[in-house]
């Protein structure tokens, strides 16, 4: 899936503006429902965490595209089926990715 985004042209960056507008689109929908609604507050509330929980997965979609922007030519272009010595000198201690802490 990460990998069709980004064939769409999909950035991190666009996936981080949308959680932040999902958020604001929670409080906005939560107050237009309280306000118009004579539903009651619970019914605002369900509108509120509704729209509130799509948040979370924008950012962890813009974290995946993030990724694959820093990391994508590095990960796919890894030969995992090289000799365990192949794979340290390419840096690779165990087939697992050197570290890249601060990244």
């Amino acid at each position: 899936m990460i990998n069709i985004l980004r064939k769409m042209g999909v950035k991190s960056g666009t996936m981080y503006a949308a959680g932040f507008a999902s958020i604001g689109l929670s409080v906005a929908s939560w107050a237009a429902s309280r306000s118009a609604e004579h539903a009651g507050i619970d019914r605002a509330d369900r509108w509120g965490i509704f729209v509130g929980q799509w948040a979370p997965t924008f950012f962890a979609l813009g974290v995946a595209l993030r990724i694959e922007e820093t990391h994508g030519p590095e990960i796919s272009s890894r030969d995992t089926h090289g000799t365990r010595d192949e794979l340290i000198e390419a840096g690779y201690a165990e087939g697992r990715m050197p570290s890249r802490t601060g990244v």
